[in-house]
């Protein structure tokens, strides 16, 4: 499937094509085009293996490569962790399309569900091994740390992943940490490129149970440190 695809992109169709009849049905091939700031998916293929569509939005993943402005420093990032919305984990990779002019008009994206390949290897295992083993997980490396990828379509989906993860990870409600843990907090989603979006201060303010001028204040903040 795919809609109108800008010039850049164009070229990238027939090779989706090629990729997926290399890599077969357990493979999606996601075509963005990051001229937009949402609905992004301009081109698809095997949708099914992620539930995702033309027309859904970039990733928390796609949001950090624009916001730390990986793609000045690299052609692509292969091999990384990805989660679906299901919990599926996928083996992913991101190559970065640029204009004559270096920056960032798109991304090609192969995520492909480790989760078949991961039962035949525990078949194999059983029948040619005589301890028992421990299945490895799947984790590419990078050369510029994010954090997992989260193949949603929907982006209220995607960005409360996102902020729930975080909070988790805090182990404390937003509300008792202490202005310095707060300045964190907004600056780790920050890095993340959550607050690309828009309505995104209202969405985080809403899933941290606090006010919008607070999030901005705290944002705000974030964004001084980050200039100086």
């Amino acid at each position: 499937m795919e809609e109108c695809i800008n010039e850049y992109l164009q070229p990238y169709i027939s090779i989706m094509k090629f990729l997926v009849n290399i890599l077969g049905e357990h493979s999606e091939i996601a075509l963005h085009d990051l001229t937009s700031d949402e609905h992004t998916i301009v081109a698809i293929e095997n949708g099914h293996v992620t539930g995702r569509k033309i027309g859904d939005n970039p990733t928390n993943f796609i949001l950090q490569v624009k916001q730390k402005r990986l793609y000045e420093k690299q052609d692509f990032v292969s091999n990384y962790k990805a989660i679906g919305k299901d919990g599926s984990v996928f083996r992913s990779s991101s190559y970065f399309i640029k204009d004559s002019s270096g920056q960032l008009v798109g991304m090609l994206c192969v995520n492909t569900d480790i989760g078949f390949f991961q039962q035949a290897k525990d078949i194999l295992d059983y029948f040619t091994t005589f301890t028992e083993t421990n299945t490895n997980a799947v984790a590419g490396k990078m050369e510029n740390k994010v954090t997992e990828e989260y193949l949603h379509g929907n982006m209220d989906d995607a960005l409360e992943t996102v902020v729930t993860d975080q909070l988790i990870k805090s182990k404390m409600p937003f509300e008792r940490m202490s202005p310095e843990e707060k300045t964190v907090f907004i600056k780790t989603l920050y890095d993340q490129g959550v607050f690309m979006l828009k309505s995104s201060v209202h969405r985080v303010s809403e899933l941290l149970q606090t006010s919008e001028p607070t999030v901005y204040r705290y944002l705000q903040k974030v964004k001084e440190i980050s200039k100086s």
